[in-house]
């Protein structure tokens, strides 16, 4: 049953990433934000990986607890790069208030695919750094009475098993 926690809290962050990130930027529709340029294939593929990878780094917080490396950061800048490279570049007032509107659409917009690479590598280290802070120790796992975290040892070791199991 342990072993079902670090999956829900896995899904969970990963849905909340993709409703933080994507209602507010309308790749999810809904009725409060709007868009003048439609959605891409790519801010949808970004969407998702991007959600799938905090998920996973959400996860390990779960499993391993809040030490460890510059993890969070680094998944926080990981959202907010991938909210510039999925948004409208119309619309992000910011990008206007910088480029102007028609800089916005040829300055800022074909960046935008670079960006959402920059977010799923950002969120991709984010949660490697925090995977080998795990496996070396120097981010350890709380005492475990069953085997629900072998997963996170290094190859060939068993985590958080009792000596003689």
């Amino acid at each position: 049953m342990a072993a079902a926690r670090p999956f829900a809290v896995a899904v969970l962050g990963a849905l909340g990433t993709a409703l933080l990130v994507g209602i507010p930027t309308d790749v999810v529709p809904n009725p409060w934000f709007g868009r003048e340029i439609g959605v891409r294939t790519l801010d949808v593929l970004v969407l998702v990986v991007l959600s799938v990878l905090t998920g996973a780094l959400v996860a390990t917080y779960a499993v391993a607890g809040a030490a460890g490396a510059g993890a969070p950061r680094a998944g926080i800048g990981s959202g907010i790069v991938g909210w510039f490279a999925i948004g409208c570049p119309v619309c992000n007032k910011l990008v206007v208030a910088l480029l102007g509107a028609s800089g916005a659409t040829s300055t800022f917009a074909p960046a935008q695919p670079l960006l959402g690479a920059a977010a799923v590598a950002l969120a991709a280290t984010a949660l490697g750094l925090r995977l080998r802070a795990i496996r070396r120790g120097t981010c350890p796992l709380p005492a475990a009475d069953d085997k629900t975290h072998f997963w996170l040892a290094p190859s060939g070791a068993r985590a958080n098993v009792r000596p003689g199991e």
